[in-house]
């Protein structure tokens, strides 16, 4: 069964685009094939790659608002190896919604031929608690939540854990926590190191991962739309993001066997 990893925070602005769409390249450039929906109506996680939908073309959001919608019309190819994107919507804002059931996402992501394509699945989510969010962590297998390390970000962390467990105990019961993502870091920074510690001393260290620092590079990349590991290789950015994608290998052996990581969250 392909494995789905939504990429959440309730806070705007907190490196979630920017991580699902170069984790994605990570991966893709592993040999994995790799699905990115852009569930996000800004659409900067299909922009990263090149990838818009243009008038009236099928996006990720048709899902909600036409029947009968498949999520295969919505797929393209994108500018790094063996990845593919399901643009957004610029312009759904939740009316005129044709399926407002919970399971909507997952039934198309658990479909055979989605299965038959893809081994991973990255959903980059809105920061709204809507019903696109919730529809993602009811279809995911695990959730990343980026944070960059102050104290604002901290409170969207929290306030989505609150829908993580809300979600895991009524419609999705094996959600895990991939864990917690500090990006835009500076460890020299001491507002940064005292976020972590109150973050860490609140929801465990063992969930913080290592994290991303702050490079330049990373919006450099974006407004080349290419992912960091074809933008700059040798760049801060894409060297942690290759750490990440070895930290998270654990999650689903076949992505990375030699790691393993603690996704239990009691």
């Amino acid at each position: 069964m392909t494995a789905i990893l939504a990429i959440s925070n309730r806070k705007g602005g907190s490196g979630k685009t920017t991580t699902a769409v170069n984790l994605a390249a990570e991966w893709g450039a592993r040999g994995h094939r790799i699905l990115l929906v852009d569930l996000d109506t800004q659409g900067h996680a299909g922009l990263g790659f090149g990838v818009v939908a243009g008038r009236d073309e099928p996006t990720a959001h048709h899902i909600f608002s036409k029947t009968g919608f498949s999520l295969e019309e919505a797929i393209r190819p994108s500018v790094s190896a063996n990845v593919a994107v399901a643009p957004a919507d610029p312009l759904f804002d939740g009316t005129g919604v044709a399926d407002r059931s919970v399971s909507a996402l997952r039934r198309n992501l658990r479909s055979p031929a989605i299965a038959e394509r893809f081994d991973l699945v990255i959903l980059d989510t809105p920061p709204s608690l809507d019903m696109v969010l919730v529809n993602a962590l009811a279809a995911a297998d695990s959730v990343l939540i980026p944070m960059i390390p102050h104290a604002l970000s901290a409170e969207g962390v929290r306030q989505l854990t609150r829908l993580f467990f809300r979600i895991a105990t009524t419609v999705n019961a094996g959600l895990t926590l991939a864990g917690l993502l500090p990006v835009m870091l500076n460890p020299r920074t001491s507002h940064h190191r005292d976020t972590l510690q109150d973050v860490g001393t609140e929801f465990g260290f063992n969930r913080l991962l290592s994290g991303i620092r702050s490079d330049i590079q990373l919006a450099e990349a974006f407004a080349a739309r290419r992912p960091i590991h074809d933008y700059a290789p040798r760049s801060r950015g894409a060297a942690d993001y290759r750490v990440l994608a070895d930290e998270l290998g654990g999650l689903w052996p076949e992505l990375n066997p030699d790691q393993a990581f603690d996704t239990r969250l009691s």
